[in-house]
C-alpha cells in the first residue's frame, strides 16, 4: 500500500471516529486513533470515562468498529491499544 492510500484510509477512519466521538464525549469519554496497520487493523485508545469502563469493549465492538467498517470497508478489525 502506498503512502497516498494509507493517508486516505487514515483520513476516512478519522472521519468515522468524528461521527462517534460526540456519543463518547457525552459520557465523559473520547477516543484517539493510534495506528492503521498494513493488515487493515485499526488501533484506538479509549480515554476519559471510557478508559476502564466495564462497557468499553462493547462500545469498541458494537459502536466504534461498526462505524469505522461502515465508512471504511477495507478495515478488517478494530482493537484497543
Amino acid at each position: 500500500m502506498n503512502m497516498t492510500d494509507t493517508k486516505s484510509i487514515r483520513d476516512r477512519v478519522m472521519k468515522a471516529l468524528d461521527k462517534v466521538r460526540p456519543y463518547l464525549q457525552s459520557d465523559g469519554g473520547d477516543i484517539d486513533l493510534i495506528d492503521v496497520s498494513e493488515d487493515m487493523t485499526v488501533k484506538v485508545k479509549l480515554t476519559g470515562a471510557c478508559h476502564g469502563c466495564p462497557y468499553s469493549m462493547q462500545t469498541l465492538k458494537a459502536g466504534v468498529e461498526q462505524a469505522i467498517m461502515k465508512e471504511v470497508p477495507e478495515i478488517k478489525r478494530v482493537i484497543s491499544a
